[in-house]
């Protein structure tokens, strides 16, 4: 068995806490990880240090962090399957963190989209944290000799200047860093705003009809669908280019029922978009109660919760630990 666990790829990717989970979530990052349990070695980090590179309310920061790895259990991942843990209840990450910063460009830094949109987002607070954040994400992947890291097609950014500052390091101290390579599924990558459907659904979108959480009662989930974006046409077919609200949704429906785009153009075929988006809305709501119902029983188990984010650091550590043990003794760190 053991032999066995050694011989997998190993997976790693991590959601922030800084919001609840969206839909986008489930469907672009969650759904895909529950198919992976078997296949793969896998962490999955509710990655709280990220978090605070925007101001957090810090009790809201801690109540979203819990809810969050019920809502990871609910959506299927078995914690006897994954090891599911708490980014900062692992110290390596940190310590692996300092000193990929002493291995990362500035002008590397200066070019990651995600700084330069946070910057716009938070004048007010472009700190440190915010600049060097990819080398806390390089250490969170190295840190586990991943193979692969599930992103979606805009994050592939972050998995690149990861390999950057890897083949940086091995090419002064050797094989330390396993290569890691962007893990992107064919379906449901990328979820958008169901009010803006050029952009992607976030849990940091102002209008708060854009974005479906998995928590969200069926009432506003539908009244959300309802109200979605479509065209001035009036048939349902797939086309981002000129379709992209009702693409959207067509994404949305298929990862729901497990329908493909043909099939769901000759099913709505000589049917309005109120039908259409009321049965996208009905899919969702069916698809996210059990996840909600599963979800709010085990928040109640605060006991259960600790014991799986315990047992998951304890179990991370010990692969964490041994990769920062290599580091140290290559760049001349006496030893403990």
């Amino acid at each position: 068995m053991d032999e066995n666990i050694i011989q997998k790829k190993t997976i790693f990717s991590g959601i922030q806490p800084s919001g609840d989970l969206t839909l986008g979530s489930y469907l672009g990052a969650i759904k895909n990880w529950v198919e992976l349990s078997d296949m793969y070695n896998c962490y999955y980090c509710i990655v709280d240090m990220h978090a605070i590179t925007v101001r957090q309310n810090p009790t809201e920061l801690r109540r979203r962090t819990i809810a969050q790895l019920a809502q990871y259990i609910a959506c299927g991942l078995d914690p006897d399957k994954n090891t599911i843990f708490i980014q900062s209840h692992v110290s390596a990450h940190a310590e692996l963190a300092w000193i990929l910063n002493c291995y990362t460009m500035f002008g590397e830094l200066s070019r990651m989209t995600q700084f330069k949109d946070k910057s716009a987002k938070n004048a007010d607070n472009i700190n440190a944290g915010l600049f060097t954040y990819p080398a806390l994400m390089a250490a969170d992947i190295l840190l586990y000799q991943t193979d692969l890291v599930p992103v979606g097609e805009d994050q592939k950014q972050h998995v690149e200047i990861c390999r950057d500052i890897a083949v940086r390091f091995n090419g002064v101290y050797g094989d330390v860093f396993k290569m890691p390579e962007p893990y992107i599924p064919k379906v449901g990558a990328r979820i958008m705003s169901l009010t803006s459907p050029e952009n992607k659904m976030s849990k940091s979108d102002k209008d708060p009809g854009g974005c479906i959480y998995i928590m969200q009662n069926p009432d506003d989930i539908m009244r959300c669908f309802k109200r979605a974006v479509t065209d001035s046409e009036t048939f349902v077919c797939y086309n981002t280019s000129t379709k992209p609200g009702i693409s959207n949704l067509m994404q949305i429906y298929s990862a729901a029922t497990g329908e493909s785009f043909e099939e769901i153009e000759k099913e709505f075929c000589g049917k309005g978009y109120g039908e259409f988006k009321t049965k996208v809305g009905e899919a969702v709501v069916e698809m996210l109660r059990p996840i909600r119902e599963e979800a709010e029983r085990l928040i109640a188990d605060k006991s259960y919760l600790e014991s799986v984010y315990k047992k998951g650091a304890e179990k991370a550590a010990l692969t964490a630990n041994k990769t920062l043990r290599k580091v140290y003794k290559k760049v001349g760190f006496v030893e403990k």
